[in-house]
């Protein structure tokens, strides 16, 4: 019984990360990414974890969900990463259209025995207060609602430091990245952790 479970304790677990262009390493050298970084994090720390990034720039919510059914049938992960929400934001789509995605996504994740992990976007002030309000608390809403842990602002200590950003000021640089993982992986690094 004793080796069932010290076999099952150190089966690799598998992480997908459905996110847009800010987990697909846009505008970026190979390897500079947040999600090229948390692999090389997991093989820092002796987590024996296989990382499948999925990201696909300009992706929605919508695309996303779409997608996932296959995506969980071909990888079986125990870790489901959802970096979405931002491009449908900046088009200026519904929140409840983009919180019922999410909330789709992380019903499917759960059923095939994944565990999810949210991270949150802000939209800008342009947008308008009650816009913006109602983005950002969507996140929060879907992490409590599903008991999932919420990364609440994947670009804290990047989004007021223009330095950090590409050309186009929509893409973080690859300074930032190591930035942005160091958001994440407090909520992530516990998920990969346990049994």
């Amino acid at each position: 019984m004793l080796a069932v479970s010290a076999s099952a304790h150190s089966a690799p677990k598998t992480v997908l990360v459905l996110g847009d262009s800010l987990s697909a390493e846009y505008g970026l050298a190979r390897g500079n990414g947040w999600v090229a970084l948390l692999e090389q994090k997991l093989k820092q720390e002796k987590i024996d974890a296989k990382v499948v990034n999925a990201s696909i720039s300009g992706e929605t919510t919508s695309g996303g969900r779409a997608r996932l059914p296959a995506l969980l049938g071909q990888h079986k992960p125990d870790v489901v990463v959802i970096e979405l929400g931002a491009n449908d934001g900046l088009r200026g789509q519904p929140v409840r259209a983009a919180e019922a995605n999410l909330r789709a996504m992380i019903e499917q994740s759960q059923k095939n025995s994944a565990r999810v992990l949210l991270i949150g976007m802000r939209m800008p002030p342009n947008y308008g207060r009650d816009y913006t309000e109602r983005f950002f608390g969507m996140y929060k809403n879907l992490a409590g609602q599903y008991k999932s842990p919420l990364v609440p602002f994947m670009l804290e200590g990047v989004a007021d430091k223009p330095k950090l950003f590409q050309a186009d000021r929509l893409h973080p640089n690859a300074e930032a990245h190591p930035i942005i993982l160091a958001n994440i992986w407090p909520q992530f690094a516990p998920m990969v952790k346990a049994r």
